[in-house]
């Protein structure tokens, strides 16, 4: 007779949309998982979001880390790199949204904090977790012979003319919920859409050798990126885009023809339960998953690079 692991106790840190619509309820409702508590920067949202999923808020980080195994993390990023620091110094597992930080002394931070302690960890990204897009990325990797590469990552979450139909609620302006992201706000399109370009680009084409940036629009960036295979690509990245023209495409040339990353055709919910399900056996096995803190490292550099270009 054989029994089943444990559950792994997660703690969650944050209390915003993200953490309400993705982390919370999927925390909640994963058959590997105990949600062990939940913390927030306003203790009546964290009080208020424990009590929806039946679970327990907590007055620290410190509090909540003595009694999990596991963090995951629905906080800016700016926020998110010291306490992801406090939380591998104590030797837990880490969950972490993109961007890892804002800097890159502060991602590499917690990386070096994560290498110390043995700490599994992964680094979400919508698409890379997603069940067509991560297939889709691990089957063009595989095939190779890429030539060149362009992503259009285009929301409207600062559009003035709202968004429509066919962009996803974390792309429509007007009733989005991230709009009054300040840290949105402050770094634009380059840094909140700008790993989920790479998360596509990168494994497929090789890491970046040469990155330059241009500006469009507002928060518009066009992105250009010579790769280690000697590949090319660019994406152009938007959180400001007219609602009708907003929207998500990858498309790849190479010595097979061309193909196109698949349309997302559920919520980020499905996403997130498998990279919930990578950090369970990234912690079983102790095999480190191509999405941890090195690939989020690199994506943090990487935008650095794009954002000192554009001076």
């Amino acid at each position: 007779m054989t029994t089943s692991a444990p559950a792994l106790r997660i703690g969650l840190l944050g209390t915003g949309p993200w953490a309400r619509r993705v982390h919370a309820p999927v925390l909640a409702a994963h058959p590997g998982v105990a949600l062990t508590g939940i913390w927030g920067r306003r203790p009546e949202a964290a009080a208020e979001l424990a009590q929806a999923h039946g679970t327990r808020a907590y007055a620290t980080p410190d509090e909540m880390f003595a009694d999990c195994d596991a963090v995951s993390l629905a906080l800016p990023p700016s926020v998110q790199a010291p306490l992801a620091v406090r939380a591998a110094e104590a030797g837990r597992h880490l969950l972490l949204d993109k961007p890892v930080a804002i800097t890159v002394t502060e991602a590499r931070a917690v990386a070096d904090a994560a290498d110390r302690t043995g700490c599994a960890s992964v680094v979400f990204f919508t698409a890379r977790f997603g069940e067509r897009e991560g297939a889709w990325i691990d089957a063009q990797a595989a095939a190779g012979g890429w030539f060149t590469a362009h992503a259009d990552w285009l929301g409207s979450v600062f559009a003035e003319d709202g968004g429509p139909a066919r962009a996803s609620e974390a792309e429509r302006g007007g009733s989005s919920p991230y709009a009054d992201s300040p840290w949105r706000r402050e770094k634009g399109a380059l840094w909140d859409v700008g790993p989920h370009a790479l998360s596509v680009l990168l494994p497929v084409l090789g890491d970046a050798e040469t990155v330059t940036a241009a500006r469009g629009p507002a928060d518009t960036v066009l992105l250009t990126i010579r790769h280690t295979g000697g590949a090319a690509s660019s994406a152009t990245l938007s959180l400001t885009a007219p609602g009708p023209a907003s929207g998500v495409e990858v498309a790849l040339r190479g010595t097979t023809g061309t193909t196109a990353l698949p349309r997302r055709q559920a919520g980020p919910e499905p996403a997130f339960h498998r990279a919930v399900d990578a950090l369970l056996d990234a912690a079983r096995t102790g095999r480190p998953h191509p999405c941890d803190l090195r690939f989020g490292v690199r994506v943090t550099e990487i935008l650095a690079a794009a954002e000192e270009a554009l001076g």
